[in-house]
């Protein structure tokens, strides 16, 4: 069970860990040049105690600590209670969702292999380098039915402290890895059994209701940044481009949106 422990004092040492989140999830002296998993609310918070993330400590006032309840039972760290004007000096800011946590992130993390051993539908992102954009994926994808996300170039790190919070958490569930050689890691999925779609506008593609109604057994979602999208290479490397039809004059919806769509028609059904 976690360890409540009340601090009055900003400057104590015991906080670092929290201190100026500007910076704590951009740490160079951690694993791999990253920072923290830090997590901010009780939904996210109790998501995250609940997830293969190693928790190292917990700061907060002392409502939101009793609504965590039994959440915290299964964590032996420290939680540190305190006022909220003492927490925003710590963190740098007023916080009004009232608790943090933070954790180590694994090491090493899951390969591309791991993610997409027993998935049936995989969302692939290029270039989505917003951390809100991301985060939205993930939490559309985790209310969808995907079953793991993987990263090729130019795609922000879904552990930045705003992915985290605008995902409610999700990307602490939505397994994910990063491709080492993009786009050629792209066989991996085509050696298992994957027909991998790109979704553009461009007048060549297919409806995205043609490709539900000739869904395969596995399906992999490609989508790219908000505004230039996928680019020809991505798209070339696809085994099909589709699109989302739309009325004349309109050609583009946000990612998030586009990406919550596409998930919609190709999941399988959900008990």
């Amino acid at each position: 069970m976690a360890e409540l422990i009340t601090i009055d004092d900003a400057g104590d040492p015991r906080l670092d860990d929290f201190r100026d989140l500007s910076t704590a999830d951009r740490r160079p002296d951690r694993p791999g040049g990253r920072g923290f998993v830090i997590a901010e609310g009780t939904v996210v918070v109790e998501r995250l105690l609940k997830s293969r993330y190693p928790v190292r400590a917990l700061l907060g006032v002392e409502r939101r600590f009793h609504e965590l309840g039994e959440d915290l039972d299964a964590v032996g760290v420290p939680g540190y209670v305190t006022s909220a004007e003492t927490m925003a000096d710590v963190v740098g800011f007023h916080l009004n969702r009232g608790i943090l946590a933070v954790a180590d992130r694994p090491v090493p993390p899951p390969s591309v292999e791991e993610v997409i051993d027993g998935a049936r539908v995989l969302a692939i992102l290029e270039g989505v380098g917003d951390h809100e954009n991301l985060g939205s994926l993930f939490r559309n994808a985790a209310a969808l039915g995907v079953d793991g996300i993987l990263l090729g170039a130019g795609c922000s790190d879904p552990l930045y402290r705003r992915s985290v919070r605008v995902s409610m958490g999700h990307v602490l569930r939505v397994p994910f890895a990063t491709f080492g050689s993009w786009p050629g890691d792209l066989e991996l999925l085509r050696d298992r059994g994957f027909r991998i779609a790109a979704l553009t506008p461009r007048a060549d593609s297919v409806s995205l209701r043609q490709l539900r109604d000739q869904t395969p057994d596995r399906v992999a979602l490609m989508l790219g940044a908000e505004g230039p999208g996928l680019t020809d290479e991505a798209i070339a490397a696809a085994d099909v481009a589709v699109r989302i039809p739309m009325p004349e004059g309109v050609d583009s919806l946000n990612v998030a949106t586009a990406g919550a769509i596409a998930f919609y028609e190709t999941r399988p059904p959900l008990s």
